[in-house]
């Protein structure tokens, strides 16, 4: 092998090396930093660790916010029809935050089952349902145009 060549060949290895360790470092990173979908029914049947984040999905149920008086602290159930999961949080409700209405809660199951959200989003309109929460709804066997 001649000079150049080595040199070439050196050149591209290091380039591939470094494309490698760029893509592993990003992957790495993504995969720290997605948030998964998780209906109800699903946290029922895997088994979750406590300090994973992920967006809890579904309906609010009927008779179940509870807000604190003295701050900002609510808590609701989130249902999809056939399992329920009780969520706390602590901050200002979207507007549209009502029974009965879709909702997806980011933040961490705790060890006792309490779902600790960090943000609560609401739709936005009467004709909207989040593609997560109405194919959660409907795999649990409760469309969501029925519980409206």
């Amino acid at each position: 092998m001649t000079p150049r060549r080595r040199k070439r060949l050196t050149a591209v290895a290091l380039l591939v090396l470094g494309v490698g360790t760029a893509a592993a470092i990003t992957m790495t990173a993504l995969q720290d930093n997605m948030l998964y979908f998780i209906a109800p029914s699903d946290i029922q049947t895997s088994e979750l660790p406590p300090e994973r984040n992920f967006r809890l999905g579904g309906l609010v149920e009927a008779g179940s916010i509870q807000r604190d008086p003295n701050s900002l602290a609510v808590v609701f159930t989130v249902t999809d029809g056939a399992h329920s999961v009780p969520v706390t949080y602590a901050g200002i409700l979207p507007d549209l935050f009502r029974e009965g209405q879709g909702v997806i809660a980011q933040g961490r199951l705790d060890e006792n089952g309490m779902f600790q959200a960090r943000e609560v989003l609401a739709r936005h309109d009467e004709t909207y349902m989040p593609p997560e929460v109405a194919s959660a709804l409907e795999r649990a066997g409760a469309p969501h145009g029925v519980l409206e």
